[in-house]
């Protein structure tokens, strides 16, 4: 039996029957992380922290304790703080200082067994979409080393994909749960805001993160979810016997890659067959709303939300210092002016926050207008791209704007604040594709049920690569 290979819910049955011990599955994925170092999907990893914990997790299943986690190893994006490893979000400020507390999701996860098996590669302060991070050294796709495996939560992504650890912790502001989860052939849920508790967690902006679980099924993530949220209902069973599921427009669907389209369009065409409705559900002035809430939200609570954190959370340096050590060119670009002439204005955010509820209410109604439990999109318009394309991709025939492509199908629902699922769908010249499908706010159990529903019926992806 190959340990490395087993998700959440597998290694908790094999704990109850005694079939193996987490001690075991510590060293399994030790030996992996260390062989595959080269993946850079870890920024901090400390094998023998991970094995007393595992250690004390035997002791405990051994007298008869059963926790939803309990033994099961789960890695941390790297701005997520967490006593005994060091917090950096990515950034040469941060570097290698550990936080005085848990993050009030690490609390949660720790109350429910889990281990934490390290810090995962990030997007440097989760501004960006390659996790090519100047400062901590590129993430790199276990399906092409040669690729990003997305971002921001990229390494979060590849220890999952590559058979690091079975589940890990990333956050979500426009996709950055989502998008590395697609590019990587794994699963990815980006709860309803404000669902999961942020305190503790390196911000962009506390109206629109989230934590969220990245792993190898829906029924893992939906494990995880229960425990992130502070308890939930068990998934009932879903059937997609006559369910409504929309294809919304315009821009979601078009100016995709030829590949991903016939991915995409074949799941859709699989979910018809197990006799689930398809309807087109328009989004009238989706676009233009999203465009105004977006980065002026963002921008203007980084600025609020960042320093905040960075006082009560005793990181040891201001707001200042942080953004003047920042490594990543396209970061500094972004987060630099800020504290200058380029600071959003209070005026600009306020009707940004309009925008925002403008576009919440676009959703609302065409769920509510055309009874449609989710809806479905390719996750990312085009598979993975070559680390390096941090300006520009080709897609579709055209050159983009990196971020704005990989971001375009999940920003949307972010500002929404609405749940999104990404599942596996298929390859595309060896590379993963993702579907994905945003759901009610609110509606995450209910989401995850259909989503597992999906999964029973798209095609296996086989093990990245790297994972084999």
């Amino acid at each position: 039996m190959n340990l490395t290979q087993l998700g959440v819910a597998d290694l908790r049955r094999g704990f109850r029957a005694r079939s193996f011990r987490s001690l075991d599955v510590a060293d399994a994925l030790i030996e992996r992380t260390e062989a595959h170092a080269a993946l850079n999907g870890y920024v901090a990893f400390d094998p023998e922290g991970l094995r007393a914990q595992a250690k004390a997790a035997d002791v405990r299943i051994a007298a008869g304790e059963d926790l939803p986690l309990l033994g099961v190893p789960v890695a941390l994006k790297d701005n997520i703080d967490a006593v005994a490893l060091p917090s950096s979000a990515g950034t040469r400020a941060l570097l290698g200082l550990h936080p005085p507390q848990d993050a009030e999701v690490v609390r949660r996860l720790r109350e429910a067994g889990a281990l934490i098996a390290g810090k995962a590669n990030m997007h440097e302060l989760a501004m960006g979409i390659t996790t090519n991070n100047s400062v901590t050294g590129a993430a790199r796709n276990p399906w092409d080393p040669t690729r990003i495996p997305g971002g921001s939560s990229g390494g979060s992504g590849v220890v999952v994909a590559a058979g690091l650890v079975p589940a890990a912790i990333g956050t979500d502001t426009g996709g950055s749960v989502r998008v590395p989860a697609a590019l990587c052939g794994v699963t990815g849920l980006r709860p309803t805001t404000g669902r999961v508790p942020g305190r503790g967690i390196a911000p962009i902006s506390l109206t629109r993160d989230t934590a969220g679980p990245i792993a190898r099924s829906v029924a893992d993530c939906a494990l995880l979810d229960s425990v992130l949220a502070g308890g939930a209902s068990p998934l009932a069973v879903a059937s997609l016997r006559d369910v409504r599921l929309g294809i919304p427009g315009p821009g979601f669907w078009e100016g995709v890659e030829s590949g991903v389209r016939e991915v995409a369009q074949g799941a859709v065409d699989r979910l018809r067959a197990a006799g689930a409705q398809l309807v087109e559900v328009p989004l009238p002035m989706l676009a233009g709303f999203n465009e105004a809430a977006g980065f002026p939200i963002a921008l203007y609570e980084f600025v609020r939300d960042m320093g905040d954190y960075l006082h009560y959370a005793q990181r040891g340096v201001d707001l200042r210092q942080l953004v003047e050590a920042i490594g990543s060119p396209d970061v500094a670009a972004i987060v630099q002016p800020l504290l200058g002439e380029g600071a959003v204005p209070e005026a600009a955010y306020q009707q940004a926050l309009q925008a925002r509820r403008a576009l919440q209410a676009v959703y609302a109604e065409a769920f509510a207008a055309h009874g449609v439990r989710a809806l479905l999109v390719p996750t990312t318009p085009l598979t993975a791209a070559l680390i390096g394309r941090d300006v520009t991709v080709l897609l579709d025939g055209q050159e983009y704007p990196t971020f704005a492509a990989f971001i375009r199908n999940t920003d949307p629902g972010s500002n929404a604040g609405i749940p999104g699922v990404t599942l596996p769908a298929g390859l595309a010249d060896g590379l993963p594709v993702g579907l994905a499908l945003d759901g009610p706010a609110g509606s995450d159990r209910g989401l995850l049920a259909l989503a597992a529903a999906i999964e029973a019926v798209l095609p296996a992806l086989p093990s990245a690569p790297w994972r084999r």
